[in-house]
């Protein structure tokens, strides 16, 4: 195996890795507050986190797919490790920002819930 043939083996490793502990540590920590949203109803909350999930997922691992190739020959360690901080910095940066904007809507959700709640008017 020559040297981009292992980076790519690493980067995938990581990428993979990395994505799946976000979409584990979203899904078990997301739970609570979905409940909240939903007003008790565990059932929908589930529902909604399992498919909050399986979307973060092919979001992701497409991402990881879609960014694969490198663009040049690595000859060495040196250029092999570059690639990899920019490969990795990339996955990092889209898994955050899904994250914000899965909060983000999540928080729209809850301020839309707790408004309805108080006033019983829906303002959309």
């Amino acid at each position: 195996m020559n040297a981009t043939v292992i980076t790519y083996f690493i980067y995938l490793t990581i990428s993979v890795i990395l994505t799946v502990w976000v979409a584990r540590t979203l899904h078990k920590n997301g739970r609570g507050f979905l409940v909240e949203v939903f007003h008790g109803d565990e059932s929908l909350a589930d529902s909604v986190n399992h498919l909050l999930v399986v979307g973060f997922y092919l979001i992701n691992l497409g991402f990881i797919s879609f960014a694969l190739k490198i663009g040049y020959d690595i000859e060495n360690a040196r250029e092999s490790i570059e690639a990899l901080s920019v490969k990795i910095g990339m996955v990092m940066l889209v898994l955050g920002i899904m994250h914000l904007f899965n909060l983000f809507v999540f928080s729209r959700v809850h301020r839309r819930s707790q408004y309805r709640k108080t006033t019983g008017f829906d303002p959309a």
